[in-house]
């Protein structure tokens, strides 16, 4: 079983949390993030040591103790060194473009997709079949990879669609003729 919550956070330098009531504020050198926690989990700050304890072994008090614990560490992390997703576009013709702030999918389709950027994000196409995705909050930008690889999924046949970096896609065999 798994003792996420128990884990001590231990903070780096140029890290400051803060409580008021259940919300949660970390401020570091890439910006601010803020959160609200439940209030069945208790939060201790002791100097450069963040801890979590709970007062219940119920189950669901025991997931929000490691998922409260998890949700702060990635809080930390993102305002110290940030999250970066790199997708790939495999496939012939396949290609996008990011202009101001909008990303154009060529991902063939009889029209281009086109998608809005979100404001805390940021979004590089260093070559026409990449896409690098890069914020503070881990959550958002694994959502928006989500909603960009949604536009054309990885088919298992030829590959063909848009995938993250190092993902592995299952190939299926065809049809066999006989």
């Amino acid at each position: 079983m798994s003792r996420i919550g128990y884990k001590e956070i231990d903070l780096p330098e140029g890290v400051e949390i803060s409580q008021d009531g259940n919300v949660v504020t970390v401020k570091g050198p890439k910006g601010t993030l803020t959160r609200e926690i439940s209030p069945l989990i208790t939060m201790k700050i002791d100097g450069n040591v963040v801890t979590f304890t709970r007062d219940s072994d119920v189950n669901t008090v025991r997931a929000l103790h490691g998922a409260t614990r998890a949700n702060v560490a990635n809080m930390v992390e993102g305002v110290t060194k940030g999250f970066k997703k790199t997708m790939k576009l495999v496939g012939v013709g396949y290609r996008a473009q990011f202009k101001g702030t909008t990303l154009t999918l060529t991902v063939g389709y009889s029209n281009p997709v086109e998608m809005e950027k979100p404001e805390d994000l940021e979004v590089a196409v260093p070559d026409n079949t990449t896409i690098e995705i890069s914020g503070i909050n881990k959550e958002h930008v694994g959502d928006f990879a989500a909603e960009v690889r949604a536009v054309r999924s990885p088919e298992p046949y030829k590959g063909k669609g848009i995938r993250y970096e190092n993902e592995h896609i299952i190939r299926k065999e065809g049809k066999t003729g006989k």
